[in-house]
């Protein structure tokens, strides 16, 4: 049967997206597991902390990895009593918290990251580098596509919490 629109490719190729995305997650998860005794999720709570040097709002946490104020409330709470992320006082609204990691928190990220680094590196090898430059960039067009139509995961899943 003839697909003149490209639907059924296009179906196919949000199949292989979904395999290969799910197979380097499970990768990722046994490994952070196995290497550093931590979970996918704190390693997300951690990078988000890591990279502001002033730390986040709950609130902006939760929005930037789209999970609810709960889940990240949960984890930040943990990582708060294993010492490596505080809660302190906002500078700009007293009456406002933000989380922020600790030194220990930093100096275990950062060897997390540079891990995790290794390992997508590896799994990705198969890939020539301009190839993963045209990939990156056939991305960002369906993300952009997806966002102009209103189908931006930002809009739709913000918390209610």
């Amino acid at each position: 049967m003839q697909d003149p629109s490209g639907a059924k490719k296009r179906l196919k190729l949000w199949l292989s997206m979904l395999r290969t995305t799910r197979n380097v997650e499970y990768v990722l998860r046994d490994r952070l597991k196995s290497e550093f005794d931590t979970t996918l999720p704190r390693f997300d709570v951690m990078a988000a902390l890591f990279r502001s040097d002033e730390g986040m709002s709950m609130t902006r946490l939760s929005e930037q990895l789209v999970v609810s104020n709960g889940n990240v409330t949960g984890i930040v709470d943990r990582l708060e009593q294993e010492g490596r992320v505080q809660r302190v006082t906002n500078e700009r609204d007293r009456r406002a918290t933000l989380v922020a990691l600790t030194d220990l928190g930093r100096a275990e990220f950062a060897k997390m990251a540079a891990a995790h680094q290794r390992w997508i590196d590896e799994m990705l090898t198969p890939l020539a580098a301009e190839d993963t430059g045209r990939m990156t960039d056939m991305f960002q067009v369906l993300r952009d596509g997806m966002q102009s139509s209103g189908m931006d995961r930002q809009r739709k899943t913000k918390s209610k919490d």
